[in-house]
């Protein structure tokens, strides 16, 4: 499995277009989320689901070997059983890395892309380790856990409007 910081870094670094297989058209659903977070850091994202015309404003494809272009990472938010024949089409377009969202762990679909010699992620959310290694934790509502000491940016003196008290 690819989890370490070096490579994710470079597997996220260095590639330009993800498949996104299982990506819904509902704004709420964590593969939307993920994607959209993608797209506006200046990826690609191609969306692989046969319920949908298009998702993010870009058309959907039914399965990877529908997709007329290179792939860098087929990112992969279906159940771990369904998994391995994703991976097998990932591997027959020639897609650099599988890589399985949170919750997502097939061993076997693991096991076949490296031995193809191609990066696995499994149980890691595209987004998050993007804005981990790269920034952005904050960017579209991911806690950071990060508690701060510092001061707001209200000047004493100032009513706060909605209680009509005065800062001190």
């Amino acid at each position: 499995m690819s989890d370490d910081i070096s490579t994710l870094r470079r597997i996220l670094g260095t590639a330009r277009t993800v498949a996104v297989v299982g990506l819904s058209a509902e704004w709420h659903r964590p593969s939307h989320f993920a994607a959209q977070y993608m797209q506006a850091k200046g990826y690609r994202v191609i969306p692989v689901n046969p319920r949908y015309e298009s998702v993010l404003g870009v058309r959907c494809v039914a399965r990877l070997e529908d997709i007329g272009e290179p792939v860098d990472i087929v990112d992969v938010f279906r159940r771990t059983e369904d998994v391995l024949p994703i991976a097998e089409s990932a591997l027959r377009i020639g897609a650099k890395c599988l890589w399985q969202q949170i919750g997502v762990k097939n061993l076997d679909a693991d096991a076949l892309a490296r031995a193809a010699g191609i990066d696995s992620v499994m149980d890691r959310c595209v987004k998050i380790e993007h804005a981990r290694l790269f920034g952005g934790l904050h960017w579209m509502g991911v806690n950071t856990r990060v508690v701060s000491a510092k001061r707001s940016m209200v000047s004493p003196g100032t009513t706060l409007a909605a209680s009509g008290t005065t800062l001190a």
